[in-house]
């Protein structure tokens, strides 16, 4: 285990009268200010040998105050060995393509076996971590079902950086699905507060009152006659279900999703293609490295299982094509 960490800031007179967490919280960058304040409530911060219990302290300028971080403890979540698709990894992230099925954080139903505990194994002491804990910084999540690419901080400062990146929209996270039927425009921006559903408390909707506000840019690239079409869809925010609800509210929900729509009508009209699955894949993902300020840019083919529905959408459609002949 790595030992405590002792930083020594020394404040200047500009900085006279300022709280002492929002002081430290910007000279340690690399600690966040509900990190320093936790730290503060724990009796880790002093001033010439005694202890700074109150993050409302009004620095004096000329005291010298000594900021311990204790060594990141393991996380409560066991490690496990499982196989992961890593697109890109370094000291301070890893970009990993995840399968369906996977869940991201254990929870009650999913104890264990989760991209957590195997991200906790593959990365072992090299996570320096988050919030006093050695564990992985979750970004933004993907659905169990949902397949594709995440980025995940390895320290917190990445972690601070990439969260306020995804806030000002500065990266880029695209996902394709195959919906039923084929928007009547072909491009636009869902645009719809997105919070629980008032008549499913399981389910989030596109709400007239509450919710937080969500933006989804979708473009129609492919149509397999009136039944179905492929969508690709940029996210301009990131709630809950976001895309799955969004074309739900459009009247086109992704194929397989038994949430939203469209699950029995798989079942009905491709008995042959079993798809235990919502037919949504984040295939483009792009963004600054939070360190070094480099353009990372990523891509994942869509997986086989929604390759194969579309092979089976073409046949259908060409089926229906001779028909009418």
């Amino acid at each position: 285990m790595r030992a405590p960490e002792d930083h020594a800031v020394l404040v200047p007179e500009a900085a006279a009268g300022t709280r002492i967490d929002r002081f430290l919280a910007a000279a340690l960058p690399a600690l966040s200010r509900s990190r320093i304040k936790a730290l503060i409530l724990a009796g880790q911060v002093t001033r010439e040998g005694g202890t700074i219990s109150d993050p409302d302290y009004p620095v004096k300028p000329g005291e010298r105050l000594v900021v311990t971080v204790p060594a990141a403890v393991p996380a409560a979540p066991e490690p496990q060995a499982m196989a992961l698709a890593i697109v890109f990894e370094d000291a301070h992230l890893i970009v990993l393509d995840k399968p369906a099925g996977l869940v991201v954080h254990p929870a009650p139903g999913n104890p264990d076996r989760t991209l957590v505990n195997a991200l906790l194994h593959h990365c072992g002491a090299s996570l320096a971590g988050i919030g006093g804990v050695r564990r992985p910084g979750i970004v933004h999540r993907l659905d169990k079902d949902t397949s594709g690419l995440m980025v995940v901080a390895k320290t917190e400062p990445a972690l601070q950086a990439l969260a306020q990146a995804i806030a000002r929209r500065e990266v880029e996270r695209r996902y394709q699905a195959i919906v039923w039927g084929v928007p009547a425009q072909r491009s636009g921006v869902i645009a719809g507060n997105i919070g629980r559903s008032p008549a499913n408390r399981k389910r989030m909707a596109v709400l007239r009152q509450g919710g937080k506000p969500a933006r989804t840019h979708y473009r129609v690239t492919r149509v397999f006659g009136p039944g179905a079409a492929q969508v690709e869809c940029r996210l301009e925010t990131g709630r809950t279900h976001q895309i799955r609800a969004h074309l739900q509210s459009l009247g086109h929900p992704i194929i397989g999703d038994p949430v939203y729509g469209g699950g029995a009508k798989l079942v009905r009209e491709l008995p042959h293609l079993p798809l235990a699955r919502q037919a949504l894949h984040a295939d483009r993902l792009a963004f600054r490295h939070p360190v070094t300020a480099v353009p990372l840019a990523f891509q994942s083919p869509l997986p086989p299982e929604i390759g194969n529905l579309i092979d089976a959408l073409i046949q259908l459609q060409e089926s229906a094509n001779t028909r009418v002949r």
